[in-house]
């Protein structure tokens, strides 16, 4: 088996404001990848999320979910 590599992305989202947005965010990025690791941080509006997906896949996740990355 090849072993992927997990990058970590810092994405700026203006819309993630309480726990219920990190939550839809959190939810749509692991029915992905079950192993990413996200923080989410409601005061600075700004997620990390590390992934094997590329930034522009995860951006798509979550502008899906509704949460679009500045």
């Amino acid at each position: 088996m090849i072993p992927t590599e997990t990058m970590t992305i810092q994405l700026k989202v203006p819309g993630i404001a309480c726990s219920a947005c990190v939550n839809t965010v959190t939810q749509a990025i692991k029915s992905v990848d079950a192993n990413a690791t996200i923080e989410a941080d409601t005061k600075t509006k700004i997620v990390n999320v590390q992934s094997e997906h590329s930034v522009d896949k995860i951006k798509e996740i979550i502008a899906e979910a509704g949460y679009p990355a500045a």
